[in-house]
């Protein structure tokens, strides 16, 4: 499939990432929201990180102007209408995912492909809301999706050969390395990180070490960019309890089960970042 237009549905933190990622690789996007504000605060958060890497000399002013013309953005659904690939990229709730892609299949054409970005929900269940479930595939992004590196592609059990392979050589052609999954609860990458993230929330509750010692030894021992109670405060510490009960219960086993402490924060309405409070102060 020749690609040359993709659409984003949804334009908050990762949308918005993804539309720039997109944009940058030379295909035109179409970002839609359901309201002008919440399109024009991505929309400027874009330019902002594109001045970033102008004032890095890591792009020049032309090439930024280019960037900012094939984006567009829209609060209407219906102008995924003849997009190639649309990726949907709205909050990580189920009932929202399923009705978003339920009234995109009323619009796209017989050959779109429908990504969705997820970091645990079920491929296979959300492909029951289109009609054309061979065509719908999981294409999980990393924060900031246009700045790390791999981008995991989740196959539902629906989902054709065809697809896997298209949305491998877009992986490719947004310049990330990708890896294939199975539709399983927390894929590989989910899996993987959770029981790490949920022991080092233990760790502060149990008192063994404060928030910056256990992520020191987690960027300085094993080389991660970013530790990981640093990495619950990015995702949010609510996103993090969901998604811990749900692997607990898909899989009932207690390394999944989450810390009383972070049911505590959560409770307390300390939730990382986007709170200006979690595991940081990120309050002035």
């Amino acid at each position: 499939m020749d690609i040359k237009k993709i659409g984003v549905i949804g334009a908050g933190v990762m949308g918005s990432g993804i539309a720039q990622l997109v944009a940058q690789s030379g295909f035109n996007v179409v970002v839609q929201d359901i309201s002008n504000e919440i399109l024009s605060r991505a929309l400027k958060n874009i330019e902002k990180n594109l001045d970033r890497l102008t004032e890095k000399g890591k792009l020049d002013k032309e090439a930024k102007r280019e960037v900012i013309g094939r984006l567009t953005s829209t609060t209407d659904i219906s102008e995924m209408e003849g997009v190639a690939v649309v990726i949907e990229a709205v909050p990580e709730d189920i009932e929202l995912k399923l009705k978003v892609i339920s009234a995109l299949g009323g619009i796209m054409l017989e050959h779109t492909v429908l990504a969705t970005n997820t970091s645990s929900l079920s491929i296979t269940k959300l492909a029951t809301a289109t009609k054309r479930p061979d065509r719908f595939i999981g294409m999980h992004f990393f924060n900031p999706p246009q700045i790390m590196a791999l981008v995991e592609i989740i196959r539902g059990y629906f989902t054709s050969d065809e697809t896997v392979e298209l949305i491998k050589g877009l992986s490719r052609a947004l310049g990330k390395e990708n890896v294939v999954a199975k539709d399983y609860p927390g894929f590989l990458s989910t899996r993987l990180y959770l029981p790490m993230m949920n022991e080092a929330i233990f760790m502060v509750y149990e008192g063994k070490g404060t928030p910056e010692e256990i992520d020191r030894v987690a960027k300085l021992a094993y080389g991660h960019p970013m530790g990981p109670l640093e990495m619950a405060d990015l995702i949010g510490l609510d996103t993090c309890l969901h998604v811990s009960k749900s692997h607990y219960e898909a899989y009932g086993d207690t390394k999944y089960l989450p810390c009383p402490l972070l049911v505590q924060m959560v409770n307390g309405g300390l939730l990382g970042r986007k709170s200006g409070r979690g595991f940081y102060n990120y309050k002035p």
